[in-house]
């Protein structure tokens, strides 16, 4: 990974890390999502939905082998490693993915406030509509949000914000602490889908549990 491809965002307390998914791993994981989403019997299979708070079209797991021959697993793997080297000076020696998963949604969908399991958790963009909508409104030239990602932590007081809004763009993805909640806001535009990625993992426990002895 290059020194200097990455962001570490501090809005507030949780510190996020954002970066790119290599363009290889982006279209290997929408080639194998355009090719499940045609075999009805595998996408009932690894539904996931009934797991998850979205009221959102459709939601299921990757398997384990396009996990790892995509790169994923790998990319995961290297960027929280990098993450948390940055934020505490101490390396990992476990990532252990729990699950990732695809979820995609559509015009007036919408995933509310939530958070995830495992110690470390993120999302980022596969497929982005080239229309998410705008501000019924618009004369206000208030900020449209439709199909934001949220990330939420405590409440606005003075020098404080408690919310972080993502524009998505394809590739880009965010680490956070599985605690950090979020949401993604329903969109008014085109029909076209939205797909996101997200995941849950474990690393060591040491390292992670800042009140252990």
């Amino acid at each position: 990974m290059s020194e200097h491809n990455y962001q570490i965002i501090r809005r507030f307390g949780p510190s996020i890390f954002k970066i790119k998914i290599p363009k290889d791993v982006v279209d290997k994981l929408n080639l194998y999502v355009d090719s499940l989403i045609k075999d009805q019997e595998k996408t009932k299979k690894l539904n996931y939905g009934e797991h998850l708070v979205g009221d959102v079209t459709q939601e299921f797991l990757l398997e384990k082998k396009i996990i790892t021959e995509s790169g994923w697993l790998n990319f995961l793997s290297t960027c929280t490693q990098k993450w948390i080297e940055v934020e505490t000076g101490k390396k990992i020696s476990k990532f252990a993915l729990k699950q990732s998963w695809i979820v995609r949604q559509f015009k007036n969908e919408y995933n509310p406030t939530h958070w995830h399991g495992g110690h470390i958790s993120g999302a980022g963009f596969l497929k982005i509509p080239k229309d998410l909508g705008k501000h019924k409104q618009s004369k206000e030239k208030r900020e449209y949000r439709g199909g934001n990602l949220q990330l939420i932590h405590g409440s606005r007081m003075f020098l404080c914000h408690s919310t972080y809004n993502i524009v998505p763009e394809v590739g880009d993805f965010y680490f956070f602490p599985n605690y950090l909640m979020h949401t993604v806001f329903p969109f008014k535009g085109s029909e076209e889908e939205r797909r996101s990625i997200s995941f849950n993992a474990n690393i060591d426990n040491e390292i992670y549990d800042v009140y252990g002895a």
